[in-house]
């Protein structure tokens, strides 16, 4: 094997080598694998980006499993309630893998100005509401605080304060009715005390943030009663078994439902960016290893007097055929170095500075999210590594047709 690196490296540092036919062509093969790498490293990143902020954009509003009364399950908005003494609140401890547990409520309502009004849901929020993802996507002002005596604090989305022209600190009257049996509606005073932004502008267009106890008080409920409950899971990719267990763990009376479940469409318009990514990587593996093997079947006419002289001392065609498959292995590994340098660099550009943007009402983002995994990066370089060394093995075959004395006379 030694040998072998010997003659392999050689062939590469020699002066006619880099001045001969083949170093164009050769060049091209490695910017054609720099390139593959780069375009294969973006599909990657951006297309499991944008899977992973979508889930939790989704997760945001609804957690990953919500548990409603049965008669609820069909409604964006909270009819009957449900008693917070459950075995399964706060701590979901029968069932591994649950991180958070939070109950909430939901009552449609109206934001009444004297120029314009809104239709929104507010959503009610008390002190063990998890404001983790607001936090990522509030642009002004503060998180409401809901830990203490009931407040007039609302978080509102970026979109319905541009649409309303209200600011950080505005108050404005929304109306919630009360009941089928009532014309009078409830009125609340509301302050803005924080502006989020999520990018989605399915669930920014109508949901505020309120105290919980607001919702509570119009709906008539007691204290310990709310409209549903919002489960977190640490690993997406057990949410259906997560779903299953929950729904078996929960009473008779009540139902449960996964995100998935909730919004079918959006979740399978996800799964197929899994097959697109897929047919992307195959075509650029196959491109760049056709390339290989162009730059390889040259450099063998190159040196097929190299070939003879070598299988004349006795080298049989395995050995020689090892020599061309490494010098071709050293030439991928420059063009896969130079592909990550340039992708990854341009992957972490866009994750820090956003420079290129996405309309929020087909993608749900208003940039190109970026999802940089060292694992996915290994995998990706050693799969593109074998599979170009597997498709060589078949041209280097060739040289196993040469023969010496032929071979010693070829010019």
């Amino acid at each position: 094997m030694n040998l072998e690196f010997f003659i392999a490296k050689r062939i590469i540092k020699s002066k006619d080598y880099k001045s001969s036919v083949s170093a164009p062509i050769i060049k091209i093969a490695i910017a054609a694998i720099a390139i593959g790498i780069i375009m294969m490293l973006v599909a990657i990143a951006t297309g499991v980006g944008l899977q992973h902020k979508i889930r939790e954009k989704i997760a945001a509003f609804n957690g990953h499993i919500q548990i409603y009364n049965y008669d609820n399950n069909e409604s964006e908005v909270s009819v009957y309630p449900i008693s917070v003494h459950q075995e399964f609140y706060p701590e979901f401890r029968s069932i591994d893998g649950i991180t958070h547990v939070q109950a909430v409520a939901a009552k449609a309502g109206i934001i009444r100005l004297e120029n314009t009004f809104e239709g929104i849901i507010a959503k009610g929020a008390g002190k063990d509401y998890n404001w983790q993802y607001f936090r990522e996507y509030l642009v002004k002002g503060k998180l409401p605080d809901y830990s203490g005596k009931l407040n007039n604090e609302v978080l509102i989305s970026r979109y319905l304060a541009d649409r309303l022209q209200l600011d950080v600190d505005d108050t404005f009257y929304t109306f919630f009715l009360k009941d089928k049996e009532s014309t009078m509606p409830n009125q609340r005073i509301f302050k803005i005390t924080g502006i989020y932004d999520s990018g989605f502008q399915e669930f920014d267009a109508k949901y505020i943030l309120v105290d919980i106890r607001h919702i509570q008080r119009m709906n008539g409920w007691s204290e310990d009663e709310v409209g549903n409950f919002e489960v977190f899971i640490d690993d997406f990719d057990d949410l259906e078994e997560k779903g299953n267990e929950v729904y078996g763990k929960t009473l008779s009376t009540l139902d449960s439902e996964t995100i998935l479940d909730q919004y079918p469409s959006i979740f399978e318009w996800l799964g197929l960016f899994d097959f697109n990514i897929a047919i992307i990587i195959g075509i650029l593996i196959i491109v760049g290893g056709f390339n290989m093997i162009t730059a390889l079947l040259v450099l063998i006419l190159e040196r097929t007097q190299m070939i003879g002289i070598l299988k004349a001392l006795g080298s049989d065609d395995w050995t020689i055929r090892k020599i061309f498959l490494y010098n071709a292995g050293y030439l991928i590994a420059i063009g896969l170095f130079w592909g990550n340098l340039i992708g990854l660099g341009l992957l972490l550009l866009q994750k820090y500075f956003g420079f290129i943007a996405l309309d929020p009402e087909t993608y749900y983002v208003t940039e190109v999210p970026v999802y940089v995994s060292p694992v996915y990066i290994i995998l990706l370089n050693l799969g593109t590594l074998l599979l170009c060394l597997t498709m060589l093995l078949i041209p280097s075959y060739i040289i196993t047709k040469i023969m010496p004395a032929r071979a010693m006379r070829f010019d």
